[in-house]
């Protein structure tokens, strides 16, 4: 919070200052006034993080707003002995953390006509177009993967449904909250460097995914769909990965409807909204390259046939741990209950789920999980805050003493599988 926090409010100052011309162009003298009310209040913010302040209720109209302000008094709660206030550097750190995303976007909603701007948009397009080529490789992978697909048999589509998971999983190190802003293109061909990254999976269990799969496709009639459901991380080269493996799952037949669940406001930088979900389809289809249009097409094909469903909710942009959702968001938990199988990308994800507390190492996974079993779960992330459980005894020993950061530098990942049953 002291160190990158602020780094990524001072880029989103200097971005709507960057914009100040074009918002004059659209809005005349009220698009300026906005550009200079929003970095005053994004100045403010700044400044009442690196001096510690006390954490303000959110002042706002918004649907969430009543629940944050709820939360921000059960923080106050539990500090009541203390009779102090949740401040900036002495409070959860998940919290704060999505406390400040909340209030950016508090200060830009109380900018009309600017209250649309997404402070990140530019971070996130310069990701996606800095990894044009090996979104290309992607592609190119994935349309010669399809082609065969009928011709493959049970180990060899079991191969390359675990070879685009680990795409998926290489591809959540892109992310532009971990680097204050800063690019996190991806540059290499991750197709051809999965080999040398499988040492860095500190826990694999994709055979239980492919056990459960497999097992739908032997006992569930035809007509009867297999739904699964992604719980997107970043936008850009992340976000093609998800793609590409939705589309293999469509394929083959693995899944009939994939369900994908982003944010409904910009978030943790590099998140991926409605509009990124849109544009990055949009891109592929007009990027000029013919294997990358014909992606771009059946995604967009996809969407429409209703084969491919975005949904944003509410809960995915509030503090709360997800063991909390049936009570906080019934209406989702139930929507999730409808999955076959849930795949939560990346490292906000990881934290909530499992509430980021300080766990011993060894804990089982379902046990951090708090009563949070809508349905058969996969937690894919590539290690980048210090929560981790599920590990064997002594392995997280035997990776401090080989590299004492292992938990934060995003050079490892996981499979970690729960099943309600």
């Amino acid at each position: 919070m002291k160190d990158r926090a602020p780094q990524i409010l001072t880029k989103a100052i200097d971005t709507l200052h960057r914009h100040k011309n074009e918002f004059f162009e659209k809005h005349g003298e009220k698009g300026m006034e906005a550009e200079k009310k929003a970095i005053s209040l994004l100045s403010k913010l700044r400044n009442e993080l690196q001096t510690d302040k006390p954490i303000n209720p959110l002042v706002d109209k918004c649907i969430d707003t009543d629940i944050w302000n709820q939360y921000l008094e059960y923080q106050q709660s539990l500090l009541s002995e203390s009779d102090g206030k949740p401040s900036w550097f002495h409070s959860p750190w998940l919290f704060v953390e999505c406390y400040m995303y909340r209030r950016i976007h508090e200060a830009i909603i109380q900018c009309p006509p600017i209250d649309d701007f997404d402070v990140f948009r530019e971070c996130k397009d310069k990701n996606f177009f800095e990894s044009q080529e090996s979104i290309s490789i992607l592609c190119t992978h994935l349309q010669q993967l399809t082609r065969s697909i009928e011709d493959l048999d049970e180990n060899q589509l079991k191969s390359e449904f675990f070879k685009l998971l680990q795409i998926s999983l290489w591809g959540n190190k892109c992310d532009l909250s971990l680097s204050g802003g800063k690019s996190s293109s991806q540059k290499t061909d991750v197709v051809s460097s999965l080999e040398d990254l499988k040492p860095f999976i500190v826990v694999n269990e994709l055979e239980h995914l492919w056990t459960l799969l497999s097992r739908y496709r032997k006992t569930r009639a035809k007509a009867s769909a297999v739904r699964m459901d992604i719980v997107l991380d970043n936008s850009g080269f992340e976000l093609v990965t998800d793609l590409v493996l939705a589309d293999f799952l469509l394929s083959s037949k693995l899944a009939a409807e994939i369900h994908f669940h982003g944010k409904t406001i910009p978030w943790f930088v590099s998140d991926t909204t409605l509009h990124d979900f849109s544009w990055v389809i949009e891109q592929v289809k007009h990027c000029g390259d013919k294997l990358m249009f014909q992606c771009g097409v059946g995604w967009e094909n996809h969407v429409k046939m209703g084969r491919w469903a975005y949904h944003d909710h509410v809960f995915w942009t509030l503090p709360h741990a997800y063991c909390s959702m049936p009570q906080v968001a019934p209406d989702l938990y139930a929507e999730l209950q409808k999955s076959c199988l849930i795949l939560f990308k990346g490292d906000l994800n990881y934290r909530k789920l499992t509430g980021d507390r300080k766990w011993e190492f060894t804990t089982p996974f379902h046990q951090a999980l708090e009563g949070f079993h809508p349905a058969p779960l996969c937690s894919i992330r590539t290690l980048k805050a210090e929560v981790q459980v599920g590990l064997q005894p002594g392995q997280a020993e035997q990776l401090t003493a080989s590299e004492p950061n292992w938990l934060t530098t995003g050079k490892y990942g996981i499979f970690q599988f729960d099943s309600p049953l």
